[in-house]
């Protein structure tokens, strides 16, 4: 590979500065990345490959810090379905589908705070959260119960909510997916959606809690990669001078950083390609490049840097609005420092249960006609699982069978999709009571259909939600739990066995 770059020069520090890339590794940095952070760059993120617990992780962010006492650190713990720091147990706290059901603003930001003293004490100063969405599809398959709602006043008043708990922390927010990534049927990690719908409507509903989360002093806000027609016929948010500076800078007088969703997707790096995505990225208004949700090498680093310091050198990216997102990114780091607690930052706190009291806060109990006595002895759990969005991943476990076998043991589990899944899970489940697990089951047809073969037989069947309660109540005793964090699945079990 040619280099193109001097790694003491103002330009070359400047291309380090605006990127945010992930690394492999969980009890030490890898030493490209210190030599790349004495270079100039001045934020690295972490994903759930960097995790196996919060004092691992505190650790491991104070040999970064090291490097660079300002150092930004990021990560995407929008808790909830969307957990990194607790990747591998599930969250100790409900989404924010399940937030905006209670719709209690003190709660929210309750909750958000105390998000944000945990990912302070392991040293994580960046949270690419919270969903800022408007869930206004109920068919979305990526945002779902990441949105506060689909009432778009709702959405901005939790928005406001959760960036003041979790900035009294410490720890800067990134509302996000600018401008609005609810009324979409694809995922943009897979190609490029289309919100078609006039002005007046994304004003009304898509952009007012990007302007809460503004008014509420969001230090940051992160680009979509969506194609809105009404603001910019020709680019998606991310690569859009019109949205991102036109709109976000000019008209809303953002000031804070913008930062853009992984341009790994496939709706940038697919479409426009990975190095040109980044620079057409920056041109258009973004200051940091969020990178490492795929590649977390060095040689993407390297590419990237010379890919700016070449779109300089050419006359495609000006070095002042070069020069400016880094200052910006800078700026933020600055503002982690002045705000930063004196504790240690040992990774250890202890849980407040408002996490708890919050999922069982959200919980909507239907009794149906056939509805029997609690479960008593062990159940047989039929987990009707679809594919996880790639948000999600597949790694976090969800579900109700590990706090039921806990509570009533010799329970029995097992997961089931596709066509005649509910005929599979009545074999397996035999004589024992069924407790059906779901998430979103009016997207799939076949989860349904499951559900309504399980319930005709079996009338006495627990049906647990775990996802947007849209299909109507059915079995003997109904839970929407608004998500699938753990704590969602502990309040599910305590209904369930009336304890």
């Amino acid at each position: 590979m040619t280099t193109l770059t001097h790694a003491g020069d103002t330009l070359t520090r400047n291309a380090l500065a605006v990127l945010q890339p992930g690394f492999d590794g969980t009890t030490a940095a890898p030493d490209w990345l210190r030599r790349r952070i004495d270079e100039g760059l001045a934020s690295v993120s972490l994903f759930g490959r960097n995790v196996h617990s919060a004092e691992q992780v505190a650790a491991l962010t104070a040999q970064l810090r090291a490097e660079r006492d300002d150092l930004l650190i990021a990560i995407d713990e929008e808790s909830g379905d969307v957990t990194r720091l607790e990747v591998r147990t599930g969250s100790s706290y409900p989404g924010n589908h399940a937030l905006g059901a209670v719709d209690d603003t003190a709660l929210t930001r309750d909750v958000a705070a105390d998000l944000g003293r945990r990912l302070a004490a392991c040293g994580i100063n960046f949270n690419w959260a919270p969903s800022a969405d408007v869930n206004a599809n109920p068919d979305n398959p990526v945002i779902g119960v990441r949105s506060f709602g689909a009432d778009p006043l709702l959405v901005a008043r939790h928005t406001a909510a959760y960036v003041e708990g979790l900035q009294s922390a410490g720890v800067a927010t990134s509302a996000k997916h600018f401008p609005g990534h609810g009324d979409t049927a694809i995922d943009s990690h897979h190609t490029v959606p289309v919100i078609d719908v006039d002005r007046d409507v994304l004003n009304s509903r898509d952009l007012a809690p990007f302007r809460a989360a503004i008014a509420a002093g969001s230090r940051a806000v992160m680009s979509a990669h969506v194609l809105a027609p009404a603001l910019d016929p020709d680019n998606p948010g991310t690569l859009s001078r019109r949205i991102l500076t036109g709109l976000l800078r000019e008209e809303f007088g953002y000031e804070g950083l913008i930062v853009t969703d992984g341009m790994d997707m496939q709706a940038i790096a697919g479409t426009y390609g990975f190095e040109r995505g980044c620079v057409l990225a920056v041109a258009a208004g973004a200051d940091a490049i969020c990178t490492g949700g795929g590649p977390s090498d060095e040689g993407t680093v390297l590419r990237l840097r010379d890919a700016f310091v070449a779109a300089v050198r050419s006359g495609e990216l000006s070095e002042e609005r070069l020069a400016d997102a880094a200052d910006r990114v800078r700026a933020l780091a600055a503002w982690t420092v002045a705000s930063r607690g004196a504790g240690e930052r040992s990774g250890v706190v202890p849980d407040s249960g408002i996490g708890l009291v919050a999922a069982r806060r959200a919980l909507t109990v239907t009794r149906g006609e056939t509805y029997a006595a609690p479960v008593t002895e062990a159940p047989y759990v039929a987990t009707f699982s679809p594919l996880p969005n790639i948000a999600v991943g597949d790694e976090t476990p969800w579900g109700v069978t590990d706090e039921l076998e806990r509570r009533l043991p010799g329970t029995e589990s097992g997961t089931f999709s596709g066509d005649g899944a509910g005929g599979k899970a009545l074999a397996a489940a035999g004589e024992r009571r069924i407790v059906a697990v779901v998430r979103d089951a009016h997207r799939h047809a076949w989860m349904s259909d499951a559900l309504t073969t399980l319930v005709t037989a079996r009338p006495d069947t627990v049906v647990v939600e775990m996802g947007v309660p849209q299909s109507a109540p059915t079995g003997g005793l109904h839970i929407a739990t608004r998500g699938a964090a753990r704590v969602c699945g502990t309040a599910a079990a305590e209904v369930i066995t009336a304890q």
